[in-house]
């Protein structure tokens, strides 16, 4: 890649905006300028491959290396968690917001219904993906999908899925299916799957599908949309925040520590 090359503007951004912290590689990017990354790669055709992190994912690539390689091998990677972002910025790393994966979502499939491009959304239950192509032809009307298709399927199925998105013409591909199956998916196939910008989007499908609320503004604001998940299905998730909470918390402590002595040495 060289100064002629149309792509050159956003590699140089990219590489002047990647951080660091625990461990994992980060994008100080904003929404608009990670919609405007989707946007060049989407009209130049040029493959890139987009992922989010949060306190879950941080604490899960600390024991999972194939999550961790997954990460870091992708083109951009914004901050999804409120949680990340507060740590990073309480650690020194300057971050300029937070960058949810849901909302990177709603907002792609608005830039791809006024710039005529057309999405594949892969995962999620059917009557799930059904809610999601209704209110999409509500919200917008002009938007032409490439493709759906749950994920419920078997690894022998892959092959033909992935066929399946490339004979679509899709210019973006979204992943709805859990951390890390949609991570490993991506990275088996990117070389593979031809539309330009892939993306995992988790249970994004749930929230705009209507099977899952959001928290309010404020409560995202405050860095509490995790509790407001717990009380919508406490049995189910109480443990694995618990659990994730902790471990981040225990994580953040040592990383403060260690670079408040790192600032005070001058390195």
């Amino acid at each position: 890649m060289n100064a002629h090359d149309p792509g050159w503007a956003q590699h140089r951004l990219l590489a002047s905006r990647r951080r660091e912290f625990l461990g994992a590689p980060i994008h100080a990017l904003t929404m608009a300028e990670t919609l405007a990354i989707a946007d060049e790669a989407m009209t130049l055709r040029r493959p890139l491959h987009h992922v989010v992190v949060n306190v879950a994912k941080l604490v899960s690539m600390r024991n999972n290396t194939e999550l961790r390689e997954d990460v870091a091998t992708a083109d951009v990677i914004n901050v999804d968690g409120k949680g990340v972002l507060w740590g990073a910025r309480l650690c020194g790393v300057a971050l300029p917001e937070r960058v949810a994966g849901v909302d990177i979502m709603v907002n792609l499939l608005s830039l791809c219904a006024k710039r005529g491009f057309r999405p594949f959304l892969l995962g999620a239950e059917q009557h799930v993906l059904d809610a999601v192509k209704r209110r999409l032809s509500k919200d917008h009307p002009n938007l032409v999908l490439a493709g759906m298709r749950n994920g419920y399927f078997k690894p022998e199925d892959e092959a033909t899925i992935v066929e399946a998105i490339n004979a679509s013409g899709a210019d973006c591909l979204l992943v709805a299916m859990p951390t890390p199956r949609k991570e490993r998916f991506l990275k088996r196939y990117r070389d593979e799957l031809t539309p330009s910008f892939v993306m995992g989007v988790g249970g994004s499908f749930d929230v705009y599908g209507g099977k899952v609320a959001r928290a309010p503004k404020l409560v995202q604001a405050a860095g509490l949309e995790w509790l407001f998940r717990v009380a919508q299905e406490p049995r189910r998730l109480w443990r694995r925040y618990y659990d994730t909470n902790t471990a981040y918390a225990a994580l953040l402590y040592r990383e403060f520590r260690d670079s408040r002595g790192r600032r005070k040495a001058g390195l």
